[in-house]
């Protein structure tokens, strides 16, 4: 069973997603900020895809990829931005800072699982 885990400050965007993504076959670990995102990353067992809210407090969604892409050790793991930011030229702001692929809220969960399951090889 492949693991997600889901940097997300808003518990209840988090909850529903949780609920989701295991109801789709998957394990998931959640992280409220991007500190949690980078060490939980890093442990084993590491994730096999990360879902990034870019807008997090402590250290944001940005900095947490570019740490997570930075490192030899998280590297390959698939990074999703999943966010609010969709203005023109979101998009290319998160995959500049090393996201994989980019999804705006709210979300539209066949589209995001989608997604998820062209990266997770």
């Amino acid at each position: 069973m492949p693991t997600i885990l889901l940097v997300e400050d808003n518990e209840l965007n988090r909850e529903v997603l949780v609920r989701r993504l295991t109801k789709a076959g998957f394990s998931v670990t959640t992280a409220v900020n991007g500190i949690e995102a980078v060490s939980r990353a890093g442990a084993d067992p590491q994730p096999d895809l990360v879902l990034m809210d870019m807008n997090l407090p402590v250290m944001d969604g940005f900095e947490a990829t570019r740490l997570l892409k930075g490192a030899d050790v998280t590297r390959a793991i698939p990074v999703i931005a999943l966010t609010a930011l969709v203005m023109p030229g979101d998009r290319e702001k998160c995959l500049e800072a090393g996201c994989d692929d980019y999804d705006g809220k709210p979300v539209e969960f066949p589209r995001l699982l989608s997604k998820i399951r062209a990266l997770i090889r």
